[in-house]
């Protein structure tokens, strides 16, 4: 079915840059999305496309503005149930709120309502697709692909890699892990919209036998993701110097048993050397940017231009839950936040970039989606200045200023509807 959408519109054509390089994006304040099927056909000002679409078939939302489908490049989706627990340092709350709440997900059913609530959610706050963490269960990966083929998202995703340093409940070993992931692999990676990541916890949490075991599956599926942390945390690091002492640095681990490739994902790259980021562009390696989870664990600010002179792709990331929030429009806020600190400016079209074009760069994936040139995937999100009283008071003098007013204080109240494959979820129907 043909369809279009009149709104405001904004979508990223590159990375603005620290100064919103307008080139970079393109902004329509009538504008008109058209989509076929679950894809773009067209996009522009609404007196020029108006005639390619019958009257009765556009969707009038003037006073609206559209933006591409938000994507998470990092959150946990079996941590939903700890999200704002109490603040410790990252190694005691994995062991007093994160492993506990895992240890749930070994029961199919549980797992399966878990799943289910929490697509509802990343949906209902605009989020089209995510790199998500299950358990160490291969039922997690098991609900969580069923929950997102049923809503036609696109998703990564991979069972938890852990055989050491964690609780017994929660430990696999170097062959189940890979027999398991191996069998989810060949059962979800490439159905409908779906991907397969090979997903160790952590170097901390993973013998050298199974790390070589998750790097023959890297070298076998060339095609999947690998998604990890790195480099979250100083205590963290250390740790990881004392388990692997032969490797030069944390990422040098990662890189000795086939795990630093194209397609690799790293969380979180706080406290990298200048070699570390050298090796993942040379790699074609991409990192996530967690801003409320390392604040909230006190874990260290992330420098987006160190990145960015490196050539690191990089995408947003609320890391739930860790992180405080699965919107994508506070994860922003949260990083122009973290980026002041650091005096590097973040201008509302560089952090919708990196929650959608950038981040479906980071996830190798802006072939299909991230922006609205015709052909991708029609995932979108429809956004309502208006859907509070301070935010309508502040809207904006330009399609920027208001995107920066929400991103600074929009939540999930301001997502009005999200388009998934070309479906239109309206806020409550998902």
């Amino acid at each position: 079915m043909r369809r279009g959408y009149r709104a405001s519109i904004f979508h990223c054509l590159d990375d603005p840059g620290e100064r919103a390089d307008a080139s970079a994006f393109e902004q329509f304040d009538d504008g008109l999305l058209i989509v076929d099927g679950d894809r773009i056909a067209a996009i522009g000002d609404y007196s020029l496309l108006s005639e390619q679409i019958g009257e009765s078939d556009v969707v009038d939302l003037r006073g609206r503005l559209i933006v591409p489908g938000l994507i998470d490049c990092h959150v946990h989706f079996p941590q939903l149930d700890i999200i704002a627990s109490y603040g410790e340092r990252l190694l005691d709350w994995l062991e007093r709120y994160a492993y506990p709440a895992e240890m749930r997900f070994a029961d199919a059913d549980y797992a399966r309502r878990a799943a289910e609530f929490f697509l509802d959610e990343l949906i209902a706050n605009g989020t089209t697709t995510a790199a998500v963490f299950a358990t160490v269960h291969k039922v997690s990966a098991t609900a969580l692909f069923e929950a997102a083929a049923a809503r036609g998202m696109r998703l990564i995703a991979g069972k938890v890699l852990m055989d050491r340093d964690c609780p017994e409940e929660l430990a696999d070993d170097a062959e189940s892990g890979y027999a398991d992931s191996r069998e989810l692999i060949e059962t979800w990676h490439g159905r409908d919209r779906l991907g397969y990541a090979i997903t160790p916890r952590f170097a901390l949490s993973s013998s050298e036998a199974q790390l070589e075991a998750a790097g023959r599956l890297a070298a076998e599926f060339p095609d999947t993701w690998v998604h990890t942390h790195l480099a979250e945390n100083h205590d963290e690091i250390e740790a990881v110097n004392r388990q692997f002492p032969w490797s030069e640095s944390y990422l040098g681990v990662y890189a000795r048993f086939g795990l630093l490739r194209r397609r690799s994902l790293f969380a979180h790259c706080l406290h990298l050397e200048d070699a570390d980021r050298a090796a993942l562009a040379d790699k074609g390696a991409a990192v996530a940017f967690c801003p409320t989870s390392n604040l909230f664990l006190g874990s260290g600010l992330f420098d987006l231009a160190a990145m960015h002179e490196a050539s690191v792709p990089v995408g947003m990331a609320t890391d739930v839950g860790g992180g405080t929030s699965l919107s994508m429009l506070k994860t922003m806020g949260a990083a122009y936040k973290v980026l002041a600190l650091q005096r590097q400016p973040l201008p509302a079209s560089r952090a919708i970039y990196l929650a959608t074009l950038g981040a479906a760069r980071a996830l190798d994936l802006d072939d299909c989606i991230g922006n609205f040139e015709p052909g991708k995937e029609a995932d979108f999100v429809v956004l309502d200045p208006d859907a509070t009283p301070i935010t309508a008071h502040r809207r904006g003098a330009s399609i920027e200023e208001t995107l920066f007013t929400l991103m600074m204080i929009g939540d999930d109240r301001h997502v009005a509807a999200t388009a998934v494959a070309g479906k239109l979820i309206e806020k409550g129907s998902a």
